[in-house]
């Protein structure tokens, strides 16, 4: 074991009874389940804190040796959301007009995607998560960073959640490329973007495809574990699914080198977060 292995107590964690843990459970499932993914969203404002409480959440993802390498960055400055939606819709052009392939094109007909992409000005907060491919120690060493696509992801999955919590609908929104972002969000090279999420309220007269509501049953293998070991009770309902092991990032700032166009003059919270007004 490493010399500098410092081990401390675990917080205090609630103690359920299995009735208690499958209630929770299936509570959850049925918020979770009630999640969709929009294009239409309203206006109405979202606060500022209600964003930062979801982030905060994302950031309490694991990752790989507890690296954390993520950078969230919100935008609810209506010039930098044109920005980005000009940008987006360039790189759905040519996405559109053929560079996806017939396959992928007929793959996503049925959820009635095209270039558009008004969401992206339309919807109160966007976030813009990026994936660092390598830390930068204060000394301006590099810091090797592991499983960092996994580790974002994860975060990511967090953030959603958290989001859907909160009432909020959401939009994964990944323009390929997007190195964009890095441009007009002021990001260093060392971080690449991963997803852009949209944020706000569904609007109200709101639709979602219908092909989209169709969610395969998750197989679980028969070889389950229960506290009496390995195999030692029956699973029920169709049923592969693993669970591999991962470790925990605090948000951190950005370099703050302004460009033009950019988000670099965007105020910081405590927490590393940038935020667009």
């Amino acid at each position: 074991m490493s010399d500098n292995y410092d081990p401390v107590r675990l917080p205090e964690q609630p103690e359920l009874t299995e009735a208690e843990g499958l209630a929770r459970s299936s509570r959850y499932l049925e918020r979770i389940s009630r999640r969709r993914t929009i294009r239409h969203f309203s206006t109405r404002s979202v606060s500022r804190e209600i964003i930062e409480t979801a982030v905060r959440a994302a950031g309490t993802a694991p990752s790989g040796a507890n690296h954390q390498p993520w950078h969230f960055v919100c935008i609810g400055d209506p010039s930098i959301k044109q920005a980005i939606r000009h940008a987006a819709e360039a790189e759905e052009q040519a996405f559109y007009g053929g560079k996806a392939g017939e396959t992928w094109l007929r793959d996503l007909g049925p959820l009635g995607t095209d270039a558009q992409k008004p969401f992206l000005e339309h919807a109160p907060w966007l976030i813009a998560v990026f994936a660092e491919r390598y830390g930068v120690d204060s000394a301006g060493r590099k810091r090797k960073n592991y499983y960092i696509s996994e580790s974002v992801g994860i975060a990511t999955g967090f953030l959603i959640t958290a989001l859907h919590e909160a009432g909020l609908a959401t939009l994964t929104h990944t323009p390929s490329p997007m190195k964009f972002l890095n441009t007009i969000l002021d990001r260093p090279t060392n971080e690449r973007p991963f997803v852009l999420m949209v944020v706000g309220y569904a609007a109200a007269d709101a639709r979602i495809p219908k092909a989209a509501t169709v969610k395969i049953p998750l197989p679980i293998s028969p070889r389950s574990e229960s506290a009496n070991g390995p195999g030692a009770g029956p699973c029920r309902g169709p049923l592969p699914l693993a669970f591999a092991p991962l470790s925990l990032r605090r948000l951190r700032p950005a370099h703050s080198a302004s460009s033009k166009g950019s988000a670099s003059q965007l105020p910081w919270n405590p927490e590393g977060m940038r935020w667009g007004m």
